[in-house]
């Protein structure tokens, strides 16, 4: 057996302790998270009560951090590839931690695009350009970050989709601007979604400027609708956690 101890550099992504081998038997030991994952709050009728908006909107920061860790700041351009709430893991303060990068890209020589044959990762989180041609770029991981709300974004009830135990009685314009980001960070076309996690953390933290009005996102409330998209082209990842 063999422990090699390792720390990551950024208070958004999990620390990996160390990985152990023993015959065929590969197995890495990060830091542990008290609090599970950020859809156990967010899908649980009991748990999402916890979560009041200054604490969600902590949980939004630093997942961006993470993310612009990830991309610009690191020693390496390191794609995610399957950011998603199950992914985003909570310590015991509830400060969110990027995990599982299983399904990670990493950018080599300079360049910031690449068409893979093989797509992998979960339906629902993926860039369109990526799941319909293999187009794989810094943008995939922006429009993983988007959340959807158009149809009463459209419609001017954005008030509608916010939660009724976030208490906002005092903060709506601080949730109303996460939720215009989201809808800028999951366009259609790569051009139209923020250019980099740079840019998304800038325009969350500052209420002074004035953000793009969204377009109509890729998909709607009846489903994904991805020009070219065929199901037998697709390899799904599904990762099960070891008992």
């Amino acid at each position: 057996m063999k422990l090699d101890c390792k720390e990551s550099q950024h208070r958004n992504l999990v620390s990996v302790l160390g990985g152990c081998t023993q015959g065929e038997e590969r197995m890495l030991v990060y830091e542990y998270m008290a609090n599970s994952s950020l859809d156990h709050f967010i899908f649980d009728p009991t748990q999402r009560k916890i979560l009041k908006w200054r604490k969600l909107y902590e949980i939004i920061m630093g997942i961006s951090r993470g993310l612009l860790y990830l991309h610009p700041d690191s020693k390496l351009t390191i794609i995610h590839r399957d950011l998603k709430t199950s992914n985003i893991l909570l310590d015991s303060e509830l400060t969110p931690k990027i995990s599982d990068f299983g399904l990670a890209h990493i950018f080599e020589g300079g360049h910031s695009t690449v068409t893979t044959k093989r797509i992998v990762g979960t339906v629902g989180y993926m860039s369109p350009e990526y799941a319909a041609n293999g187009i794989l770029s810094l943008k995939y991981d922006v429009f993983s970050f988007g959340v959807i709300a158009w149809r009463l974004w459209k419609e001017g009830r954005t008030v509608e989709f916010m939660d009724v135990n976030l208490d906002l009685a005092t903060i709506p314009s601080e949730l109303l601007r996460c939720l215009q980001v989201g809808l800028l960070c999951v366009q259609k076309l790569p051009k139209d979604r923020p250019p980099t996690m740079s840019s998304v953390v800038f325009m969350l933290s500052n209420e002074s400027i004035t953000l793009a009005h969204p377009k109509k996102p890729e998909f709607t409330e009846q489903g994904l609708e991805f020009p070219g998209y065929n199901n037998n082209s697709m390899t799904i990842t599904l990762l099960e956690a070891r008992n």
